[in-house]
């Protein structure tokens, strides 16, 4: 406890208590194949968890993916993923970019992020040879240093599933839960970044008969299209908003699958910020670390 404040927790207190009391759910009720898969079925408390677990064919990849009927009190539910892996820092997913953040509690203030945010996925590694955990539907992750036998020390990364406070509502988080998330080998930053979108934004197919040609063509891997879209002002033209997420200085080719005229470089509301130049559909782009682009992009339209 503080000493200035006797009912307030300090940074030390909390990260005893939340990374230390913990209880490993290694028993199993049932469990299942089926081809690829495996199915686990396990019990704590009142709650019934379900995890189905497949290897993809040809992927580098776990999918994971887990139904949970939770009702617990004063319990938070996490899956761990212990790694072995020497790094100083994880990488968090934010919006149009990541940030990296201490996995050791040399200080403080690191001891203090005994909880971190990350989107759509986090990433650690070494130099050459990384690993990334991916989902859908949560944002909570610790990620924490451990002993490793021979010398050295290996990573470990929790993923935040469910929680179940008394405060403000003591039946958080009760009920059903479908929850998907995936750990990718030998992964770097651009597979992570690529890996969360799938996970989020599946592909959708639909039955038909003809080739379709991509609405745009992007030959840099690390640098992501978010967003394909008609113009807000109804006039026909196409908004293209993307952006490097690597962190890194990147050139890319970015070609259009529709013929246009013209291409304006706008902000976020799609507000011109230079004159137009014409294009062909083929640009060359020069984008800083983290940079995001937005294109306007003026459709060659037949005279009516």
């Amino acid at each position: 406890m503080h000493p200035d404040h006797p009912n307030a927790w300090d940074a030390w207190d909390l990260d005893e208590f939340y990374r230390h009391r913990t209880h490993d759910l290694l028993d199993l009720d049932e469990i299942t194949l089926d081809g690829t898969s495996v199915t686990l079925r396990r019990t704590t408390g009142r709650t019934t968890i379900r995890q189905r677990i497949t290897l993809p064919a040809g992927q580098r990849r776990i999918d994971i993916d887990t139904d949970i009927d939770w009702h617990e009190t004063e319990t938070v539910l996490k899956a761990a993923f212990p790694l072995d892996v020497h790094t100083d820092t994880s990488s968090a997913e934010t919006q149009f970019g990541h940030i990296r953040r201490p996995t050791h509690t040399n200080t403080s203030w690191d001891a203090a992020k005994f909880e971190i945010c990350a989107h759509r996925w986090i990433h650690v590694g070494e130099p050459d040879y990384g690993h990334a955990l991916t989902n859908d539907s949560t944002y909570g992750h610790d990620v924490t240093r451990h002993p490793r036998p021979g010398g050295g020390t290996t990573t470990t990364v929790r993923l935040s599933l469910l929680r179940a406070p008394r405060f403000p509502d003591p039946d958080t988080d009760h009920g059903p839960h479908q929850l998907r998330y995936s750990l990718l080998i030998g992964a770097d930053i651009t597979d992570a970044v690529r890996d969360g979108y799938r996970i989020n934004l599946p592909t959708r197919t639909l039955p038909g008969s003809r080739d379709v040609t991509p609405l745009l063509t992007i030959d840099a891997d690390n640098v992501i299209a978010e967003a394909v879209k008609l113009a807000d002002d109804r006039s026909g033209d196409v908004v293209v908003r993307l952006y490097e997420a690597r962190g890194t200085r990147t050139r890319t080719h970015l070609t259009t699958g529709f013929t246009t005229t013209s291409v304006t470089r706008t902000d976020l509301l799609e507000r011109p910020q230079h004159d137009p130049e014409p294009t062909d559909g083929h640009l060359l782009l020069d984008l800083r670390p983290f940079e995001i682009r937005t294109l306007r992009f003026t459709r060659d339209r037949p005279a009516s």
